[in-house]
């Protein structure tokens, strides 16, 4: 899988605060990768996760449909997407695949729908 190849980033990670630097590549559904990593700020609030970066450049150059997308870190364990970054990958579906990699290449895939299940999207909305 291509996206497993790609290089997400995390060295380039702007980890001021925490020391935890997050890659993540995101495969839209036309076979693009797009990559973000995670930049920090002294006021916590105003940090940027890998997960929504990637998916904020995909969205800036007209992608919305996405396929799967990898994490990965230096740490030792499977690196998962915190709740604000489930809940803004779920704005664009639940069908896609989810890479939680560790630093040695190992890595287990999971549903976007199994990390965040009874969630709420765009189509509830509709509902109303």
């Amino acid at each position: 899988m291509p996206l497993l190849r790609s290089d997400p980033g995390p060295r380039f990670a702007g980890i001021t605060c925490s020391r935890f630097p997050v890659g993540a590549a995101l495969l839209t559904a036309g076979g693009e990768i797009f990559s973000g990593c995670n930049v920090e700020n002294a006021c916590y609030s105003l940090g940027m996760c890998a997960e929504r970066a990637a998916i904020q450049k995909a969205i800036s150059e007209g992608h919305t449909s996405f396929k799967a997308m990898a994490i990965a870190s230096d740490m030792g364990d499977f690196i998962t997407p915190c709740g604000a970054c489930r809940q803004v990958m779920r704005e664009f579906g639940t069908d896609w695949d989810v890479y939680l990699t560790k630093a040695d290449g190992t890595y287990i895939v999971k549903r976007l729908e199994e990390l965040l299940p009874l969630s709420f999207g765009p189509e509830d909305l509709k509902k109303v």
